[in-house]
């Protein structure tokens, strides 16, 4: 429905005078990071909008296309995501590359109407290496008609290359203060391992405990306790504890530790492994 696209452009307005500036010349293609993953995909959907809508830029969200695009269901409005697991009904871990090979001979052809196709690219830091590099070598053999837009929370998370061929637009950062039960508690697990030494392995190497989805969940989750930890070191949330067990110079290594670990997840290395690296390279040292 346009409505949820209209909510979230008035909760992103700082953003929409960039789209309609960009709109008389669009980028090959856009980068939007930031906001939550719906926000992101809701501002694909509006800069589809703002290039399809039949009464002019600003979309009137009342036209045949405005009301197709958000109901995902306008021929010029493509939507690549990771497929669903058959067994699990879970999305896979990666985009693959045939779902992007697939969509080649659309992509040579002109756009059906006479707007633009906007092919997007969903939370596109599932790219594995192939189908990174396939797209890649689209955005360097452009098509005229055809944009690319890609949603990712940060432009990190995607290889140099896809960042350089983009424009960003950065939607304002989600304010969430706490983790989900979930990741909490692994980052509860993660207190106890630098208290106690033990339980963490036991729990890291369960099959299929992690992905890598979670465990940039997890990372993100205790950089968050630690900003919180660094904020108000008197709380009594998991922060707190966190504050007990390190001095300033642990922070500081459990940051640079973490930030090392978002690294190697964007390179793929095995979720299990980078977080059982994380608890011991940030093991607080004793006093």
């Amino acid at each position: 429905m346009f409505s949820g696209i209209r909510e979230t452009a008035a909760r992103q307005a700082l953003v929409l005078p960039r789209l309609a500036k960009l709109a008389s010349r669009p980028p090959q293609c856009l980068l939007i990071e930031g906001g939550s993953a719906q926000e992101r995909l809701d501002m694909a959907r509006y800069w589809a909008c703002v290039l399809n809508c039949e009464n002019g830029h600003d979309p009137c969200g009342s036209c045949q296309s405005c009301l197709q695009i958000a109901d995902n269901a306008f021929n010029d409005f493509l939507l690549i995501d990771r497929e669903e697991d058959e067994k699990s009904g879970k999305k896979k871990q990666d985009i693959s590359i045939e779902s992007i090979r697939e969509l080649l001979p659309v992509w040579g052809q002109p756009p059906h109407g006479r707007g633009t196709r906007v092919t997007v690219v969903v939370e596109a830091q599932h790219l594995n290496g192939n189908s990174a590099n396939a797209l890649l070598k689209t955005l360097e053999e452009p098509r005229p008609g055809n944009v690319f837009v890609l949603t990712a929370p940060q432009r990190e998370r995607l290889l140099e290359t896809l960042v350089s061929r983009s424009w960003v637009i950065t939607l304002s950062w989600p304010t969430q203060l706490s983790n989900s039960p979930e990741v909490s508690g692994w980052v509860d697990s993660m207190l106890s391992f630098w208290r106690s030494g033990q339980g963490w392995f036991e729990k890291s190497s369960a099959k299929g405990a992690l992905d890598k989805e979670l465990a940039f969940m997890i990372v993100n989750g205790c950089q968050r306790e630690l900003i919180n930890a660094l904020r108000d070191p008197q709380s009594s949330r998991p922060a707190d504890a966190m504050a007990g067990l390190f001095d300033a110079k642990g922070l500081r290594r459990l940051d640079l530790v973490l930030s090392k670990a978002q690294e190697s997840l964007n390179y793929n290395v095995n979720p299990a492994l980078v977080l059982d690296w994380v608890c011991t390279a940030a093991m607080p040292r004793r006093r």
